[in-house]
């Protein structure tokens, strides 16, 4: 059985924990948050890069054979440099699903929700070039919504106003599908319905990740069937208590079947 990181600015990555907990229960995870520093999205590429490698450093120093950075900003910017640095280690990213959001849209047009950060990376735009002309991406960052989200208001009327500030110029485009380009975002998705309702789709990757993940211990003879239930450990730069909290608030996981501990980041 092996060890698996998930890594994330914040709370945002919990989305994805939350959908490998679903389809790989049994797997032992460390969740480590750096909510101490976050959102990543309107910090310096440099240091975004650097840090993003510290962090994947200290899950690999816990044993983690495994690591998903679940993080879109830290994978535009980062993820490059930590598979040379971690060659031993499987590094698996997360980028916004422009690509099925394309060959869903019935329009032809997209808006994309992500940090100024994702938008502006060479990854992120590589991406975009690779996908046909035809489909219309209305790019629009999210500035000011991860805060809120780290602060447990992801359903607060502030959080409504702003996300309705942003989401205006996608909608005036006439885009009839959404990708939440920022692990954080799905947590929007009540604000998101309550101020659209059900005229636009909305793609976020996590499903994907996790298979991804499922094909990557299948390769490493490490995915096992049980019924027991594998622990988890919640780590955070800032305050583990608060993170663990916010892990019972917003995902669907029962942690209860699972044996949960939480710490805080000691870095050497």
């Amino acid at each position: 059985m092996a060890l698996i990181g998930v890594f994330d600015s914040g709370i945002g990555g919990l989305s994805i924990l939350d959908e490998a907990l679903r389809q790989l229960p049994e797997q032992d995870f460390i969740y480590l948050a750096d909510s101490l520093n976050a959102p990543y999205g309107e910090k310096r590429s440099e240091w975004i890069a650097e840090r993003s490698l510290e962090l994947c450093k200290y899950l690999a120093n816990q044993g983690c054979e495994v690591i998903v950075v679940a993080c879109n900003t830290a994978t535009a910017k980062a993820i490059q440099q930590i598979r040379i640095e971690l060659k031993d280690i499987a590094i698996i990213g997360v980028e916004p699903g422009i690509k099925p959001a394309a060959m869903q849209s019935v329009k032809g047009i997209v808006g994309v929700l992500a940090t100024q950060a994702t938008l502006n990376s060479d990854k992120f735009n590589a991406l975009l070039a690779t996908l046909p002309g035809q489909c219309e991406f209305i790019k629009q960052a999210g500035a000011g919504l991860v805060p809120l989200i780290e602060a447990g208001q992801a359903d607060s009327e502030e959080t409504l106003e702003l996300l309705a500030k942003h989401l205006e110029p996608i909608q005036d485009a006439g885009a009839d599908t959404l990708v939440l380009g920022c692990t954080h975002y799905p947590f929007l998705r009540r604000a998101i319905r309550k101020l659209l309702g059900d005229s636009i789709a909305l793609i976020d990757t996590s499903e994907a990740v996790v298979r991804q993940l499922r094909r990557q211990l299948e390769l490493q003879d490490q995915l096992i069937e049980s019924n027991q239930h594998g622990k988890v450990t919640f780590v955070s730069s800032k305050d583990e208590v608060s993170l663990l909290k916010m892990a019972q608030e917003l995902m669907h996981s029962n942690l209860e079947m699972h044996d949960i501990s939480s710490r805080a980041l000691g870095l050497a």
